[in-house]
């Protein structure tokens, strides 16, 4: 990866930007980077977690209380961003299913909501930050999911969200060649979080337990943000066009071990 120099010190700086920050896979990402002496922009909707995160984590990170699916919160948080010093990496975390309605009934609102973060969101940031992420020979880096490589029952609209999401990371791909700038995909297939599967069914608590039932050690979130440093700690010159991960226990969504 290459970094940045400061003038001041004549050190170098690793500064990332993370969506999603407040929990689960990009709470966790936060926490990597910072071990690996990033300095991160947090970036989410609830501002009190990311004030926890940076007392957790100390003055590497920098809390931005942020709604991607929003052009204003957006372009604000990048300005502040922007105004803080040179970017050398994206990583768009922010997203959610909701919902696992069959087609012939799945509401329109849930979908609009998923395309809204998973694809808008996603794009938005994209967008904004690219030309610092060019000057920097940065990384664009998507946390998609193995839902947009295979389909399934109930998933359509969490499926084809994440699918569009995949297909703008290649496409961005194929656009930057000859650019100094690198875009990863990561797509994740069963990890145990929190709240993905309790948003996903508005909260009931037995259908969320219900998708890791009797399945041996599913990933968590550390498993992923492991990945992220991984890919972005490679040389500028490297670029890790995708990782599929998943749980031992899973060979697809509708093939899992469960004791």
């Amino acid at each position: 990866m290459t970094q940045q120099t400061t003038p001041a010190t004549g050190g170098t700086v690793k500064r990332a930007v993370v969506t999603g920050a407040s929990s689960g896979i990009g709470a966790a990402t936060v926490r990597s980077l910072v071990a690996d002496g990033w300095q991160v922009a947090a970036l989410a909707r609830r501002a009190e977690r990311l004030d926890a995160l940076a007392q957790e984590l100390g003055d590497a990170v920098e809390p931005i209380a942020t709604d991607i699916t929003d052009e204003t919160s957006t372009q604000a948080a990048v300005d502040t961003i922007l105004a803080g010093g040179p970017v050398t990496a994206l990583v768009n975390c922010a997203g959610g299913a909701i919902g696992k309605d069959p087609v012939a009934t799945a509401s329109i609102d849930d979908w609009r909501a998923m395309y809204e973060l998973n694809v808008l969101g996603t794009l938005r940031m994209t967008q904004k930050l690219l030309p610092a992420l060019k000057e920097s020979s940065g990384t664009v880096l998507v946390i998609s999911s193995t839902a947009g490589i295979e389909p399934y029952e109930g998933g359509a609209g969490y499926c084809a969200s994440k699918f569009a999401e995949r297909v703008m990371a290649r496409v961005l791909r194929l656009e930057m060649i000859g650019e100094p700038i690198r875009v990863v995909d990561i797509s994740p297939g069963m990890v145990h979080t929190d709240e993905f599967s309790m948003h996903r069914f508005h909260g009931d608590a037995a259908k969320a337990a219900a998708v890791y039932a009797g399945v041996p050690d599913p990933l968590k979130a550390e498993d992923i943000a492991e990945c992220v440093r991984w890919a972005l700690d490679q040389p500028d010159t490297v670029d890790i066009d995708s990782i599929v991960v998943r749980p031992r226990a899973e060979g697809s969504y509708t093939k899992v071990y469960r004791k």
